[in-house]
């Protein structure tokens, strides 16, 4: 007896059946091989990142991802000074701009940053609860803007630095990477170009319009300061010298 011949219409479903079980572990094999390559290349992002944290505690920082992230034709102003050659008065003006608590957190400041969330859920002006140590943080490792993601990495850093750098050193870079507007990058560069003197000869009342604007750099002028501007260093000048009067600068300054 001779066997049929096999029918085609029979041996389709199967062989699609193969192809897409075949096409399926092609799929999922590539999504293993992108997923493997991402989970190695966030950890060596990582431990790069920490590197740097540890270099970073005693090395000049001469440049960061906001400064490249700058607008092409801006012109970059950034002169690294140290820590002795930045007057007293802008530490002052800018812990009590910024962060009133900078000598007792570790990195966040918990206590501000629910009363931030608080104030901004019973519909007050929104606030963030951002310490010193976070926006170095920011500055240092990171991008301007907001996220989730960028957020968690920022608390996150800031913790990090907080338990590897003195408060000097944080104050220190902090103060030779913030942004005064117009490309303009460190307390050096700003009191040089704002004031044509060095940080080190910065007045009180210099200090305090440096510490002003530093919210938004690139929105507020401090040569010539508008009336926000003016009123806003005058009430910096007198919380800068509660910060004196209390000790609240001691761990940056002794």
């Amino acid at each position: 007896m001779i066997d049929p011949p096999p029918n085609d219409n029979e041996a389709k479903p199967a062989k699609v059946k193969r192809e897409a079980a075949s096409s399926a572990g092609g799929y999922k094999q590539r999504w293993q091989r992108i997923l493997a390559r991402s989970t190695i290349g966030a950890g060596v992002l990582f431990l790069a990142v920490h590197a740097l944290g540890l270099t970073f505690a005693v090395m000049p920082i001469q440049g960061t991802l906001n400064m490249m992230m700058r607008p092409d034709g801006t012109k970059l102003r950034h002169d690294w000074v140290p820590l002795e050659q930045i007057s007293p008065h802008l530490v002052r003006a800018v812990i009590a701009a910024e962060d009133s608590r900078f000598c007792e957190h570790g990195g966040i400041d918990f206590d501000a940053l629910e009363e931030a969330i608080e104030d901004n859920q019973a519909g007050g002006r929104l606030r963030g609860g951002s310490t010193l140590t976070q926006q170095t943080a920011k500055n240092v490792f990171l991008w301007n803007g907001g996220g989730y993601a960028r957020k968690a990495a920022e608390a996150w850093l800031a913790l990090y630095i907080d338990s590897i750098w003195t408060k000097r050193r944080t104050m220190e870079v902090y103060l030779n990477i913030a942004e005064w507007g117009d490309g303009i990058f460190g307390a050096e560069a700003a009191a040089q170009l704002r004031f044509g003197k060095s940080a080190a000869d910065l007045s009180r009342e210099d200090a305090a319009l440096l510490a002003a604007v530093l919210p938004s750099p690139n929105k507020w002028r401090v040569n010539p300061p508008g009336a926000y501007v003016r009123g806003r260093a005058n009430t910096l000048t007198q919380r800068a010298q509660v910060v004196e009067n209390e000790g609240l600068d001691r761990c940056v300054l002794k």
